[in-house]
């Protein structure tokens, strides 16, 4: 298992349509891709348990990644938080 941690940009937060570009980019792999935030783990996989986590801008998750392809997993969903899940950022 691998694991990281990264800082959510999205100035709304893991709202509809970055919650399904993020399952959309774990959803590219075959290994287990959850984060953690505050106490509860997450299914990244999942749309509804992505949302029902109700992460904000600022706020910091985990990812783990455990499986065959999960180093670049954790790479991939890393970057793409990084990056703001297709988003504007503020400057």
């Amino acid at each position: 298992m691998v694991s990281q941690k990264v800082r959510v940009k999205n100035p709304s937060g893991f709202h509809l349509r970055p919650a399904g570009v993020l399952c959309s980019t774990a959803l590219q792999f075959k290994c287990r891709v959850r984060f953690t935030f505050r106490e509860a783990t997450v299914n990244a996989k999942s749309v509804l348990s992505v949302l029902g986590a109700c992460v904000k801008e600022g706020d910091e998750i985990t990812f783990e990644c455990e499986g065959e392809d999960e180093d670049q997993a954790l790479a991939t969903m890393v970057k793409a938080v990084e990056e703001g899940l297709g988003e504007e950022q503020k400057n």
